[in-house]
């Protein structure tokens, strides 16, 4: 089975997917060397390794990066391209075929326009570009999963009902899998599961969170975002203030050896 009919497979499986979002080739291997069967992109983590803010990465680097992403592991990876290509549905389209070259296995197109001054396409304009996308992708020779992002709640629009009516909406217009990031109430995830009938990916936004309640609230598929990328950033800033503030070098009893970070760039298991 090649790696684009398994991811779609991984969703209509038993169990959830649990999906992490690397930053970098090397992050990606060590994912998927733990055993995750799929990956996605993070915008955010990408442009903090190349000292730049989210949103803050040109289309071409992004696309060149998920190139690079996809090429770095055998399993499926999905791209978090922001808002694609442009604010028009024919870029929304454009953004698909890209993708696909990339060697990508899926990607996310979402709402926000990138303008703080007013951060959500409109309803219309916002269908429009999802029902391009998404007829994009089935004009595919293979099979690409397309997620469909509503981010309201992370530009402070905490309007469920319309977060709702956007994926309703997106799914009717032909997204394959609905996301809502920013979510972070339980109760809101289940209404949001029970509204539509596509799988619905949540952002693990809350420590509250666990996969098992997840599950149970009916969500088929996990992202990290920047999570893990701000992990890492965070072990970093802990072990340089431990150096500079107290002249010592606690950190090292805690991080993996090169012989283990080696055996899983390699793909080797011990």
């Amino acid at each position: 089975m090649d790696r684009n009919t398994l991811f779609r497979e991984l969703h209509n499986g038993p169990e959830i997917l649990v999906m992490p979002n690397p930053w970098d080739p090397g992050s990606a291997k060590m994912l998927a060397h733990c055993g995750f069967k799929a990956l996605a992109t993070s915008s955010a983590g990408f442009a903090w390794s190349r000292g730049l803010q989210d949103g803050e990465v040109g289309f071409e680097a992004m696309i060149a990066h998920c190139r690079e992403m996809a090429a770095a592991v055998t399993i499926p990876v999905s791209g978090d391209l922001e808002k694609g290509k442009g604010d028009s549905p024919d870029s929304a389209a454009e953004t698909i075929f890209a993708a696909d070259a990339a060697g990508l296995s899926g990607c996310s197109i979402e709402d926000h326009t990138g303008d703080p001054q007013n951060p959500i396409f409109d309803f219309s304009l916002a269908v429009e570009r999802v029902a391009a996308a998404a007829e994009a992708a089935r004009a595919l020779k293979h099979d690409f999963l397309f997620t469909a992002r509503a981010e309201n709640f992370l530009w402070n629009r905490l309007d469920l009902d319309d977060t709702i009516r956007r994926l309703q909406a997106f799914e009717k217009a032909g997204a394959d899998v609905l996301y809502a990031p920013g979510i972070s109430n339980i109760e809101h995830v289940r209404q949001i599961c029970a509204s539509v009938s596509k799988p619905v990916n949540v952002l693990a936004s809350s420590p509250n969170f666990t996969v098992a309640s997840l599950a149970d609230a009916g969500v088929r598929r996990i992202s990290l975002g920047s999570r893990l990328s701000s992990a890492a950033l965070s072990s970093l800033d802990r072990a340089a203030r431990e150096i500079l503030e107290h002249g010592t070098f606690g950190f090292m009893s805690d991080v993996m050896s090169s012989a283990r970070i080696s055996e899983a760039l390699s793909g080797r298991r011990g």
